[in-house]
């Protein structure tokens, strides 16, 4: 499972990285270019967009190479970047296999024992 969790959450964030790059860029564009934001809608927070641009990926990441080696941190870490896709960008076509990979990576993670011991991290 902690194999499982480490690759889940690597896609996931390889994945996220374009998501990230897109709601930054923007983010940046419809500041920058106020008729881009009046044509195709502006945004409520956009800080926090770029914020969680750059750190849901970063999250999802690192909660996945931490997986194996510690994965009750590493499971922390990639819930923690699942909320904040969803929290900044909602659940939707671009967004729903970063989600559902560093989602269900933490949930693995999480769940997941040393193989070598009779009880998990708890």
């Amino acid at each position: 499972m902690r194999n499982a969790a480490s690759t889940l959450g690597l896609i996931g964030g390889l994945i996220g990285i374009l998501v990230g790059l897109f709601g930054y860029g923007y983010a940046e564009l419809s500041e920058r270019q106020p008729e881009v934001g009046a044509f195709f809608g502006l945004l409520d927070n956009p800080g926090f967009i770029r914020f969680a641009s750059f750190v849901a990926p970063l999250l999802a990441i690192a909660g996945g190479a931490m997986a194996k080696a510690r994965a009750l941190w590493g499971g922390i870490l990639m819930l923690l970047g699942a909320i904040c896709f969803y929290a900044a960008f909602g659940f939707n076509v671009g967004t729903m296999f970063p989600i559902g990979f560093v989602a269900l990576g933490g949930i693995l993670a999480i769940a997941a024992g040393k193989p070598d011991e009779p009880k998990a991290h708890f």
